[in-house]
């Protein structure tokens, strides 16, 4: 029975690994689609048969049943769209004339007046740039959440860069038509790897199931012998039994019983070969059901450090090694949830790089990104423990300080402000003082997660105004 249950739980544990997988690939769908419906969505607006094109995508989306050729096909239509915009330029609403506005150089008396062709150029370089960077950064968290080939997420980083630094419309619109084939090649490489997964484990199961039908046939024929060799055993009795009731002759008598005694003899060593075969071939089954076990432990374990290895790098920020949005929503969720039953102070703090476009502009793309890494670095070795601290977007870091007040949380900001400032950063020869500044919020009554990171996040905004290099702490109300 101890050996029955020992196999059951060895199935049982290839089921739940494969339930592991089967999480693991639905959560990574669920990346991709809310990838597809943030890009879509922010692409709207250019013209009405993009919007339809658009819209159809978040609908197969809802149908959680995806027909890769009929995506194919409004791939193809979605590219044709793109490549008319320069030719059918989107109009520009009001805010977008505010925004051309805001970014053209303000004229004097000798200048001459912008034209209205101007700024709609203007207005659609904008909108078009801003549609292209978005892309970029919904780009970059797919790649933080999903496994590609290598070649494939070469050339995904290849295109998440351009979206991100070109200005070159021609550029971005080509990397724009790729993006919907490196969604389809993440799914389908996900989904091939886990149907992968599952045939494997079901050969591994019907070698099993084959071993059990085995032993369960050998037991049955065991038993089958047994009860002949019993039956011959008691018919020779009874005939020995009988011959000494009804002889008269003691040398017939003599020869009977020796005859019986043959006779069960025989049986009795037919018994012993057929239970030596069978014991011979129980043990080699056993040896190759041991063998196969093994391979099958060493395969789970195998799954098993995948699935964690892939857990661990869909909640880690690639580049500064941080945890990543998605593992900040589960500490503070988790955090909060803390906070509900014990009602210690529970503070937030937003924290944002000053003029971090400024160093991508003078000085380049692997600069920003070499000070993303320092300042994620030295801001995470000077926490406490039982502080947390992940990337939550471009230059943005987000804070949780538990059973800590805002006052306490400030001081511990400002002596990190403090030494991130002395940093000595050098880009082309030329010192560079980084700073940053941050908003704080902490919990109360009535307050919820969305509530309080508001807060923190208005706090970083009046830090912002105030001349930056900063902490402000939130003067809202709790619940507000």
């Amino acid at each position: 029975m101890a050996s029955d249950q020992s196999w059951k739980d060895k199935y049982l544990q290839e089921l739940e690994s494969a339930d592991i997988r089967e999480q693991q690939w639905k959560v990574e769908r669920n990346t991709l689609e809310r990838m597809l419906v943030r890009t879509s969505l922010a692409s709207e607006g250019q013209t009405p048969e993009l919007d339809r094109l658009l819209a159809q995508v978040r609908k197969d989306l809802r149908k959680k049943n995806v027909d890769v050729d009929a995506w194919r096909e409004l791939q193809e239509q979605i590219d044709r769209q793109v490549a008319l915009l320069d030719e059918q330029p989107a109009p520009v609403s009001v805010r977008e004339n505010r925004e051309s506005a805001a970014v053209a150089p303000a004229s004097g008396s000798g200048d001459t007046p912008n034209v209205p062709g101007d700024d709609q150029d203007l207005a659609d370089n904008t909108q078009r740039l801003r549609i292209a960077r978005r892309v970029g950064q919904l780009l970059g968290q797919l790649l933080n959440n999903v496994t590609l080939e290598p070649a494939a997420e070469t050339r995904a980083r290849s295109l998440q860069q351009a979206l991100l630094s070109s200005n070159d419309w021609t550029e971005l619109r080509e990397g724009l038509n790729h993006v919907a084939e490196l969604v389809i090649a993440a799914v389908t490489r996900s989904q091939r790897e886990f149907e992968a997964f599952l045939k494997r484990l079901d050969e591994r199961l019907e070698v099993l199931r084959s071993h059990f039908s085995e032993q369960s046939s050998a037991q049955s024929n065991r038993l089958t012998a047994s009860e002949t060799l019993d039956r011959e055993i008691r018919q020779q009795l009874e005939r020995a039994g009988s011959q000494l009731r009804d002889s008269e002759d003691l040398q017939e008598l003599k020869d009977s019983v020796s005859q019986h005694l043959s006779s069960i003899g025989q049986a009795m060593g037919r018994f012993r070969e057929q239970e030596t075969e069978r014991e011979k071939a129980l043990s080699e089954q056993l040896k190759a059901m041991q063998e196969k076990v093994a391979a099958m432990e060493a395969h789970s374990e195998q799954v098993q450090n995948e699935v964690r290895r892939e857990r661990q790098r869909a909640m880690t920020d690639l580049l500064t090694q941080l945890p990543n949005r998605e593992a900040w929503q589960e500490r503070l969720s988790f955090e909060f949830n803390r906070w509900q039953r014990y009602q210690a102070s529970l503070t937030i703090g937003v924290l944002d790089i000053d003029f971090f476009k400024r160093i991508n502009d003078s000085y380049g793309h692997k600069a920003g990104d070499r000070v993303l890494q320092l300042v994620a670095r030295e801001l995470s070795e000077r926490l406490r423990a039982t502080d947390f601290i992940a990337r939550f977007g471009g230059e943005e870091f987000v804070l949780l300080f538990p059973e800590t007040a805002p006052d306490a949380a400030k001081v511990a900001m400002d002596q990190l402000r403090q030494h991130v400032g002395n940093l000595p950063f050098h880009f082309s020869g030329e010192p560079v003082t980084v700073t940053f500044s941050a908003g704080l919020a902490s919990f109360g009554a009535g307050d919820s997660e969305e509530t309080v990171f508001d807060r923190a996040d208005r706090a970083l905004y009046l830090a912002k105004d105030a001349g930056r290099d900063r902490v402000h702490i939130s003067a809202d109300g709790a619940g507000q």
